[in-house]
């Protein structure tokens, strides 16, 4: 319906301008009474997990990794797979070599994940001595392996994953030189990106017509989303990044809270051939980026780790339609990232992983498209964000057929906005069991407790005291895998959550005023339930068809609590079925992929206004929205030998996209502006992007083109209260080329909007112009 970070919703004092998504703070929380039991339960788990000895292994099982000329790959994975689950992956060296170890029951398969290439699965028994499979040479083609740990409770191939899944690799991004997860997100159909204006500007993921708080997002397995699923993607960095995992549809069965549209996963580079590599850039828009970045592993510790800074002028000195000056657009960012592991023969592992982010930037306002004249100047105003997202996490198995994870996680953000503050706390213990019951059934069950809280300067108590919105969570989660003759898949999960928020005091002297709120409790139910079929599967070339049904969930945020008379709001809701067809032919070398979708939208959020009829109270979950729509995809890729080899790789992405908004309950009208039938803002019906790259020795070069049609958007300055316009739609192009200049200096530039088009993501901020940026990169290896 357009809320919060969609601008169209009433700004309640202290709110950003139409677009953004930060709720700002302003309370220094005392210590949660939480953390020491946190620390204890998350002391006893890895101390069980490092105790657990009890498999008997096989011996080891080693080979050798080649490309189609019989080159060495290193950094390739090699995953072992017992029926559905991934049960073991090892790295290639720089020889290509691995050596791996299973437990010592039934046989295995050998399957090899490793971007543009594909290889056959070779089957292994397992053996008291060790074992050598020799050399597994790769062909190339638009479908390859991956680890999956975002679709099922477990990591899972890729070639078994039953829901709509994207991996985008780190290759994948080196080659098209995208400069932050949000460009990369660009790429995926059934995403919408909106940035209002520059680098650094605040910037929304629609999830196949659903809202931009619908995308869990996790950086390392831990939750990076605020209190309520708000989330600016515009400080996502790519640094050191292995893959990013999108899985579009409700996934709340899986991840409880704030996965009600999509999962967006961020995997950084752990283990493989040591290796370290550090860049610098700069060009247009007073831009420069440095970064470096480490990963490898030795024995068996594993460890990964890097660090940015990125700093823009952004439009600074450029001159707005209305002749003013513009200043203010500057942005600077600093992120830390660093990850430890240590993995035992028997698969018994811990992991510790940190990231810290901070970035200051100017909000000049919506200085574009003034439509009714509204436009009052430049704004002086500035924000600032801190993050710290922290997890340790185990993984043991107990006997032959169960394995045990555990993980704690706690995630800090801080905001400030000019001269008001904000924070998000989140603390969270996980625990699992995976088991595996027969060769071609595996089930896993566990439990989640989790604790946040909210505070901003503008959610206060009698008096102007600031208080904290604090909630808790238990969850209670199952899922069941099934395959038959590795030809159909089918996985079934359901997960129950208790939710409850603690009494808040009342606010009689608000802008809002609220009353004393007592404790409240819901109780959520989600189920999920997907299945694939092969109906042929030779040579490289199958057709594989999907069908998957869900639920998915998203609790109030801090402000929609605090700005409310009705104390016990409950979750928005979403319903959704997809079905889709993946068909690979010319031996593998090329793959179209296209998704039926079907969403409802029901128990939004929205101030109730003249539906009394519907509600007694000033907001309440009386809305409801749904969208539809199609996702088709295109990957081509070959290569060719003449003289000096050359790859090519061909990507187009088509989305159809069409919204409504719907009567709220018991009414036959929409809240105003809206009218039923209208529209989902910013939601266009049409998407594109499309891409190529190509590779010939030492050379790599890129051309990539992205729009949208027309969307419906609100009056910049004053959201939906200036009324509603169509905002045009744009294409835009961007190309760019790297050259190895030795074996450890690589030089790359790019241009961004080749063709400088003016157009605007979203109503009255205009995007970048033209701009060059050139820069060079050092790797070294073992």
């Amino acid at each position: 319906m357009g809320r919060r970070g969609d601008g169209a919703t009433i700004r309640k004092p202290g709110y950003l301008a139409p677009g953004c998504l930060s709720h700002r703070r302003a309370i220094t929380p005392e210590r949660s009474p939480v953390h020491r039991p946190f620390v204890r339960i998350l002391f006893l788990a890895t101390s069980l997990l490092l105790a657990s000895t009890a498999n008997t292994l096989a011996g080891p099982i080693t080979g050798r990794v080649v490309d189609p000329d019989g080159r060495a790959v290193p950094a390739a994975t090699v995953l072992l797979i017992r029926g559905t689950m991934v049960i073991g992956t090892a790295v290639t060296d720089a020889a290509g070599a691995f050596a791996t170890q299973a437990p010592d029951q039934g046989s295995f398969e050998l399957r090899v994940a490793a971007d543009g290439f594909r290889a056959q699965p070779t089957t292994v028994g397992a053996k008291a001595e060790a074992q050598d499979v020799g050399t597994i040479a790769l062909t190339v083609s638009a479908v390859s392996e991956s680890v999956v740990v975002s679709a099922a409770q477990i990591e899972v191939p890729l070639s078994t994953t039953s829901s709509s899944v994207t991996i985008i690799t780190s290759e994948e991004l080196k080659s098209r030189q995208i400069e932050s997860v949000a460009d990369a997100l660009r790429l995926v159909p059934g995403l919408t990106v909106a940035a209002s204006g520059g680098r650094g500007a605040i910037t929304s993921v629609f999830p196949r017509g659903g809202e931009s708080d619908y995308s869990l997002v996790l950086v390392d397995g831990v939750e990076a989303n605020a209190f309520g699923g708000g989330f600016d993607f515009a400080h996502l960095p790519i640094v050191n990044i292995d893959r990013i995992e999108i899985v579009r549809g409700p996934q709340s069965a899986l991840f409880g809270s704030n996965a009600i549209g999509s999962v967006i996963r961020v995997i950084t580079k752990r283990g493989g051939p040591p290796t370290a590599d550090a860049s610098f850039e700069g060009g247009g828009f007073g831009t420069t980026r440095a970064t470096a970045a480490t990963s490898g592993g030795i024995g068996p510790w594993r460890w990964g780790g890097s660090a940015e800074r990125l700093a823009s002028d952004g439009m600074n000195g450029d001159t707005t339609a209305a002749g003013e000056r513009i200043h203010n657009d500057d942005y600077e960012r600093h992120s830390v990232a660093g990850g430890l592991g240590w993995t035992r023969a028997n698969g018994t592992s811990v992991r510790g992983d940190v990231n810290y982010l901070k970035d200051e930037r100017g909000f000049p306002g919506p200085f574009g498209s003034n439509p009714v004249g509204n436009f009052t100047g430049i704004s002086d105003s500035r924000g600032t964000d801190e993050r710290w997202l922290v997890s340790v996490s185990g993984v043991a198995p107990v006997g032959r057929r169960v394995r045990a994870q555990a993980q704690a996680t706690h995630a800090r953000i801080d905001g400030s906005f000019t001269d008001s503050t904000s924070l998000s706390r989140r603390t969270s213990a996980r625990f699992q069991a995976d088991v595996t019951v027969t060769r071609d059934l595996d089930a896993s069950a566990g439990a989640e407790f989790e604790r946040e809280r909210a505070g901003s300067t503008y959610i206060t108590a009698e008096a102007s005291r600031e208080v904290p919105v604090e909630r808790g969570l238990i969850g209670g989660f199952a899922e069941a895998r099934w395959n038959h003759s590795a030809r159909l898949f089918v996985t079934t999960g359901l997960r129950v959550e208790r939710i409850t928020r603690d009494a808040l005091p009342g606010d009689p002297d608000g802008f809002a005023p609220r009353p004393d709120f007592p404790d409240d409790t819901v109780v959520s139910v989600n189920p999920k339930v997907a299945a694939a079929w092969y109906l042929q599967s030779r040579d490289g070339e199958f057709t594989k068809v999907r069908a998957s049904a869900g639920t998915g969930i998203r609790p109030p945020d801090g402000f929609e609590i605090a700005f409310t008379d009705n104390p016990s709001l409950k979750p928005e809701r979403s319903r959704s079925f997809d079905a889709g067809i993946d068909q690979a032919f010319l031996r593998g070398h090329a793959l179209v992929e296209a998704t039926a979708f079907f969403n409802w939208y029901d128990d939004l959020i929205v101030a109730v206004g003249s539906f009394r009829e519907s509600s007694r109270f000033r907001t309440d979950n009386i809305s409801n929205a749904r969208s539809r729509g199609a996702e088709i995809t295109g990957t081509f890729r070959a290569r060719a030998k003449a003289g000096v080899p050359l790859d090519l790789q061909l990507r187009v992405a088509y989305t159809l996209l069409d919204t409504e908004i719907l009567a709220v309950d018991r009414a036959s009208a929409a809240p105003s502006p809206f009218t039923p039938g209208q529209e989902l803002l910013r939601r266009p019906k049409h998407q594109y992007s499309a891409d190529v790259v190509i590779t010939s020795g030492r050379f790599t070069g890129y051309v990539q083109s992205g729009g949208r049609s027309g969307v419906l958007d609100v009056e910049p300055s004053f959201g939906a209260f200036g009324g509603l316009f169509d905002a045009p739609g744009y294409t835009v192009w961007n190309a760019g080329a790297s050259w190895k200049l030795v074996s450890h200096v690589e030089l790359f530039g790019r241009v961004n909007n080749v063709f400088d088009r003016r157009y605007e993501e979203v109503l009255g901020y205009p995007a970048l112009g033209r701009a060059g940026l050139a820069g060079f990169r050092l790797v070294t290896s073992r």
